[in-house]
């Protein structure tokens, strides 16, 4: 016999089905909310499809953090992972085009604040173009990026385990190259006219990840320009160089002329490719793998 349900178990299951689908509904409109480097609040209502990236290395944390197929735009130099060699260009960081970027249709603009210029958010917002501010100063930083473009995404998954990756192995680098003494390094960008960072820069943090102390930490811009005599006086351990490519610059063995130097006589004159410490991405660790091994090697 085929019994009729009773009315407290039929309100019942209708209070339990409109709860289920409300959560569901609730979990498909929930915004996203993101809080960028300028401490703005970035929301959208749903995951972000068509992603320009306003300078090479926030296209490659986008990849980084799972993000690459939704990049529909980025700028000059950005060559890294390889995919991102097919991505149309707006132009480059220092000078791009709006009508190429609004051309694209971007639902979100990942900005480098001090790269870009300020300027360009307040452009962007008057066009009601979801904006990130990116300017990434500590090693902290880049995971911390790449989890937020991740979620603005809706690829956490893939940007948590990337996220946690690069947490973890700072962490061990930091263990394994502490020194009771660290040792002064002078860390040159270019030589004419020659450059150098301050201990607000990320490659002065990458330093101390290594042992090391930045020789022009108190240097009162970011990335100053300096002279040869300040550099011998202060005469640094080593000195570690970058210049333009994956090549050792030529320019670094200049410094031999200066046998006073600690650098010279430690035969401590180091090479790190530019785009493994200069680019705050997930390739900061090969940067800082080379870094730490070649002062390891100091007294």
């Amino acid at each position: 016999m085929r019994h009729s349900p009773r009315p407290g178990h039929v309100f019942s299951f209708c209070a339990a089905l409109l709860l289920v689908l409300g959560m569901g509904i609730a979990a498909a409109t929930a915004e996203i909310v993101v809080r960028d480097f300028s401490d703005r609040e970035v929301r959208l209502a749903a995951p972000a499809n068509r992603i320009v990236a306003l300078s090479p290395h926030i296209a490659e944390n986008v990849f980084s953090a799972g993000a690459g197929d939704k990049l529909v735009g980025t700028v000059s130099y950005s060559d890294y992972p390889e995919q991102a060699k097919n991505i149309p260009r707006v132009g480059n960081f220092q000078s791009w085009s709006l009508e190429a970027l609004v051309a694209l249709q971007p639902d979100l603009v990942l900005l480098w604040g001090s790269g870009n210029g300020m300027d360009t958010l307040a452009t962007l917002e008057r066009l009601g173009i979801p904006v990130f501010v990116s300017e990434p100063r500590r090693l902290a930083d880049i995971p911390y990026t790449i989890r937020a473009i991740g979620k603005l995404a809706g690829t956490q998954a893939t940007s948590e385990t990337e996220a946690q990756r690069i947490e973890l192995a700072l962490a061990a680098l930091q263990r394994q190259y502490r020194r009771q003494q660290p040792v002064s390094v002078f860390y040159q960008i270019w030589n004419e006219p020659l450059q150098t960072v301050n201990g607000q820069h990320l490659i002065s943090q990458l330093m101390n990840l290594c042992g090391g102390v930045n020789a022009f930490a108190d240097a009162t811009t970011l990335a100053p320009k300096i002279n040869i005599e300040s550099v011998l006086a202060r005469d640094p351990d080593a000195i570690v160089a970058s210049g333009m490519d994956t090549a050792r610059p030529e320019w670094l063995d200049d410094w031999r002329a200066y046998d006073s130097l600690q650098a010279v006589r430690n035969d401590a004159l180091f090479f790190v490719p530019p785009d493994h410490v200069q680019r705050p991405t997930a390739r900061i660790l090969l940067g800082a793998n080379e870094l730490c091994r070649q002062l390891a090697t100091l007294p």
